[in-house]
């Protein structure tokens, strides 16, 4: 009687079984699971962290079935991640769990070290934002400079990033000489450590304005305000992405770098403080 019983909830525990792995099999091939359970992964600068989560919410927004993740890491962190998984011998797998599909590291110089080893697949680069150095003045300001020009012919103090420490303040002496201010500003000039540096002192009333990042305004958009847009005079930093070479979703891939560059994408580059490249623009 022992025996029978055992057989007959063996026999069930193999029906029950099999109807598992029959329902795991129909919801597998249901339109857009094999998508949604591989999530889409894009390793990126931190500094990009406000851009992509916009870029990753719209897209989401656009394909209900996708769900973006985004793992940040600096530019040599991850260039040894993506080189470390690339060589690895157990499979081309991103931090032992899966694949990563796109790469945005801040700048396009780490894309470029990357397409150079072929760890990004050549062809597939896109441009779709570049920094963007913005005059700030504080929120509650009335009467605020509309321009750099107007700064250079009045008395105001302006706050800048040390230009021997900091990219910013390279930039920003570049287009201050650009405009043929560097003169009229002498004795003017603030000049602070960095971008938390000029936020500071033109929040404190060290200086009345100050040049810093777009994005960096957005963080701040309850105490600064911008005041004019540095439009010319210096080089500004173009981000990119591009597919990792294993990228598992090629098609899926090419539609996301299709929506960075396009109308929607664009508008959403812009609200997170940043320019679009001169290709884009319309």
């Amino acid at each position: 009687m022992k025996n029978k019983v055992s057989d007959q909830a063996l026999g069930w525990a193999r029906v029950w079984a099999a109807v598992f792995i029959f329902i795991l099999m129909g919801l597998s091939t249901q339109p857009g699971n094999a998508r949604a359970s591989e999530p889409f992964v894009i390793a990126a600068s931190p500094s990009l962290r406000g851009l992509l989560e916009r870029l990753g919410s719209g897209f989401e927004q656009m394909h209900p079935e996708v769900r973006v993740q985004l793992y940040f890491a600096s530019g040599l962190n991850l260039r040894q991640t993506i080189a470390g998984m690339e060589n690895s011998m157990v499979g081309q797998y991103f931090i032992g769990t899966g694949p990563i599909h796109l790469v945005a590291p801040g700048g396009d110089e780490v894309i470029t070290r990357l397409e150079q080893k072929y760890y990004v697949l050549p062809g597939t680069k896109r441009s779709y934002a570049v920094d963007q150095l913005v005059v700030v003045v504080p929120e509650s300001l009335v009467d605020a400079p509309d321009s750099l020009e107007a700064i250079g012919r009045g008395t105001a103090r302006l706050a800048v990033a040390d230009p021997s420490h900091t990219r910013l303040g390279t930039q920003t002496g570049a287009a201050l000489r650009a405009l043929g201010l560097h003169e009229s500003l002498k004795g003017r000039l603030d000049v602070a450590t960095d971008s938390h540096g000029v936020i500071d002192h033109v929040l404190s009333g060290q200086a009345d304005a100050g040049i810093i990042y777009g994005d960096q305004v957005v963080k701040e958009q309850e105490r600064l305000r911008v005041a004019a847009i540095v439009e010319k005079g210096y080089t500004p930093t173009k981000h990119s992405m591009a597919m990792e070479r294993y990228c598992p979703n090629r098609p899926l891939c090419d539609e996301f770098l299709a929506y960075i560059q396009s109308a929607e994408g664009q508008a959403l580059v812009r609200q997170a403080g940043y320019g679009v490249p001169a290709n884009l623009r319309r």
